[in-house]
C-alpha cells in the first residue's frame, strides 16, 4: 500500500483477531509447537504495538479457547507459561506503555498464581487509554450462556423483571459489557471459520481471512486487512 494511500485510511476503532497458525508455522519448520507459540507471542507484541501506533483504541485477541485445553497438557503449559511470561513483563513496563488490559473468559481454571497476574494487570492499568482485551478460556457460546444466567439470577432474586431484557441490557452481562463491537475481525492462516468467537458482539463485524500463519503476520498484512475494511459497503441490513 501506498503511503499516501495509508494515510487516509483511518483504523476501525476496535479490532480483533483469531491468532491461528502457530503450530502449522512450527511443523513447517520441523519444529516444536510451544515453538509455534513463543513466535506467535512475538507476533502479538508486534501487531499490538502498531495498532498503538495507528490509533486503534481496543484490540481483542483470541489467546486461549474453552475447547483448547483438548490439546496436549505439555502444549498447554507452554501457552500458559508464555502468556506468563508476557504479563509479568507488561506489569514491570505498564507505567511505560500505559496499555490497559482486560480478560474476556472464565479465567478460574488457569493456575492461582496466573489468576493474580491477570486481575493485577488488569486493576493496575484500568486508567489507561489504549485497551487490550485477552480471550483467555473463552468461547462465545459459553460467554452467552453465563451471560444468561446472571440475568436469569437477577430475575429469580426480583431484580429484574424479564420484559426488561433488550440488547442494550443483555450487552451488560457480557465480558466485553461497556466496550464498542469490533469493526474488523482479522484471521489469518487461511481458514475461514468464526470458531466460537465474540459470536454476540461480531454480528456486524466485517471478516477478514488471509491465507498468512500468525507468526508471518506482519503490519503490513494489517494495512492490508484495513484496507479491505474501507473497501466494503456497512449498510447494518439497510440499503
Amino acid at each position: 500500500m501506498a503511503l499516501s494511500e495509508k494515510e487516509t485510511l483511518a483504523p476501525p476503532q476496535h479490532i480483533a483477531i483469531i491468532m491461528d497458525g502457530n503450530g502449522r508455522w512450527a511443523k513447517q519448520r520441523g519444529l516444536p509447537r510451544t515453538a509455534g507459540h513463543a513466535a506467535g507471542a512475538e507476533s502479538f507484541r508486534r501487531i499490538a504495538n502498531y495498532c498503538r501506533t495507528l490509533g486503534v483504541r481496543y484490540l481483542t485477541v483470541y489467546a486461549f479457547s474453552t475447547e483448547n485445553w483438548k490439546r496436549s497438557q505439555e502444549e498447554v503449559a507452554g501457552i500458559m507459561k508464555l502468556l506468563r511470561k508476557y504479563l509479568e513483563e507488561a506489569l514491570r513496563d505498564m507505567e511505560k506503555n500505559r496499555v490497559c488490559f482486560r480478560f474476556f473468559g472464565d479465567l478460574s481454571r488457569l493456575s492461582p498464581p496466573l489468576q493474580k497476574l491477570c486481575l493485577d494487570a488488569q486493576s493496575r492499568s484500568a486508567d489507561y487509554d489504549v485497551q487490550v482485551n485477552f480471550c483467555l478460556n473463552y468461547g462465545g457460546r459459553d460467554e452467552i450462556v453465563q451471560a444468561a444466567r446472571r440475568f436469569a439470577q437477577q430475575v429469580a432474586n426480583g431484580e429484574r423483571r424479564p420484559e426488561e431484557l433488550t440488547e442494550n441490557l443483555f450487552d451488560q452481562y457480557l465480558y466485553s459489557a461497556g466496550i464498542p463491537d469490533p469493526e474488523l475481525v482479522i484471521r489469518p492462516s487461511g481458514e475461514k471459520r468464526i470458531s466460537n468467537f465474540l459470536l454476540w458482539q461480531s454480528a456486524y463485524s466485517e471478516y477478514v481471512f488471509m491465507n498468512v500463519l500468525w507468526p508471518d503476520f506482519t503490519p503490513e498484512h494489517l494495512d492490508e486487512a484495513i484496507a479491505e475494511y474501507h473497501r466494503r459497503n456497512r449498510r447494518f441490513g439497510g440499503t
